[in-house]
Formats: structure tokens, sequence, C-alpha cells
């Protein structure tokens, strides 16, 4: 088996990315390693959260995690940088920057979120507390009814009635 040191496989796995977006075949055949080991090494930096294209090559069906690792990558470039990186990557600063909106727009839904199940966990709170008030009164008037009719079978049982009309 051959051992590949670090900077070859990343020169192989650079050919899946634009601007050449070959497929994992054609590097295979090109460079004369196995497919499986390819997708293999394509799985391993999927792994570790960088942008490597999935079975499309389009960067619009790039996944969420990988999405998320180019915004956190390009977050402390300056716009020079971020043109280079757009470039080696195949993509468009304005799909970088919906991305971004995208990640704050779900942080801001979240807190949303948040604040609309504080407010419905205090909602419930004060409901729960009504109906256990409202039993508590429910029990009491059912114990006092069970109490009322245990008395007037004693009261006929002591009177001697057998007719319950009293």
């Amino acid at each position: 088996m051959a051992r590949y040191s670090q900077e070859r496989k990343e020169s192989i796995l650079k050919k899946l990315l634009p601007p050449l977006n070959m497929t994992v075949s054609e590097v295979a055949h090109s460079e004369g390693i196995s497919s499986k080991t390819l997708y293999h090494w394509r799985d391993i930096i999927r792994k570790e959260g960088k942008p490597v294209p999935g079975k499309t090559l389009t960067s619009s069906d790039w996944s969420a995690e990988a999405k998320l690792a180019v915004i956190i990558e390009t977050a402390t470039m300056t716009e020079t940088e971020i043109s280079q990186y757009c470039r080696e990557k195949g993509l468009f600063r304005e799909q970088i920057l919906e991305w971004k909106k995208d990640c704050l727009g779900g942080f801001q839904s979240s807190e949303f979120q948040t604040k609309t199940i504080k407010i419905q966990a205090k909602a419930d709170k004060a409901e729960i507390k009504s109906l256990k008030h409202e039993l508590r009164y429910k029990e009491k008037a059912l114990a006092e009814t069970a109490a009322l009719l245990v008395l007037r079978k004693k009261l006929n049982i002591l009177w001697g009635d057998d007719n319950e009309e009293s």
C-alpha cells in the first residue's frame, strides 16, 4: 500500500475543487490512485470541516457544514484574500455573504424562539397553577358530597327508613 504525503494528498484533492471540478474517477485515473482512496480522503477532509464538493459540482449544493466552514475561513480575510479564496474554490463573494446572512438569521431566529419558549413556559405555569386551584376546589366539593352521602345512609339506618326519599 502506497503512502502519500499530506502535500500530495492536498494537491490531488484540489483537482476535485473548482476551477478544475474533476470527478473522483477522472482524478483517480489521471493520478493512478484508487477511487476508493480518494473518496476516503475526501470524507476525512469533509469531517475536518473543510469545504469539498459532494456528488454535485455546484457550490450551492454544498452541505451546511461546508458553508459554515467557508464563512469561518473567510471571516478574518481582507477583500483581496476573499477574492483569491473565491477563485480557488469556485465561489462568488455574494454567495459567501448570503451564507453568512443565513447563519446570522438562524441565530436571530433561535433567539426569537428562546423568547417565545420562555413566554409560553410562563403562560403554562400560570395555567397549571389555575388548574391546580380548580382541582383542589373540586376535590373539596367531592369530599363534602361523599361525607353527606355517608351521613345520610347512617341516618337512614339509624331511623330505620328503607326508602331514601327524605
